[in-house]
């Protein structure tokens, strides 16, 4: 009896190993080059307090689902896409222009939809004003 429960607890151990390597293994981004006009691109909209909390109310109602409420990639969605959906907070998202984020949230890519037709230009900048707000 004492064997059987061993091989059982030697196979359960096996398993959620392997589920540890394999579930939820997400590919990073490949690298989402932004053309240089839009790289280029200015900012026409004042990061002020009413810019910031209209970014954060359209922030959490298209993108939190997915980049998660402090923009870390741990929203409730970000487990059943296939990449990484990226921490806003980090070095590499905080050093890319104003421009480059307005044009990856408007055209979108992938898994990443693209909201040209949903958010109007001044709210996309206003939701890049808010997500400013996550660096570290």
């Amino acid at each position: 009896m004492k064997k059987n429960a061993m091989i059982t607890a030697s196979l359960l151990f096996t398993v959620t190993v392997i589920l540890a390597f394999t579930v939820n293994r997400q590919e990073q981004p490949k690298p989402w080059s932004v053309p240089a006009e839009h790289k280029s691109k200015k900012n026409p909209v004042k990061a002020d307090a009413e810019s910031i909390e209209l970014g954060k109310e359209l922030y959490n109602k298209n993108c939190a689902s997915c980049h998660g409420k402090k923009g870390l990639g741990d929203g409730p969605k970000a487990k059943l896409i296939e990449t990484f959906s990226g921490d806003f907070s980090s070095d590499a998202y905080q050093k890319q222009t104003d421009g480059e984020h307005f044009y990856k949230t408007k055209v979108g890519r992938g898994d990443m939809p693209g909201y040209d037709k949903k958010i109007s230009d001044e709210d996309i900048w206003n939701m890049v004003n808010y997500m400013r707000t996550f660096k570290k």
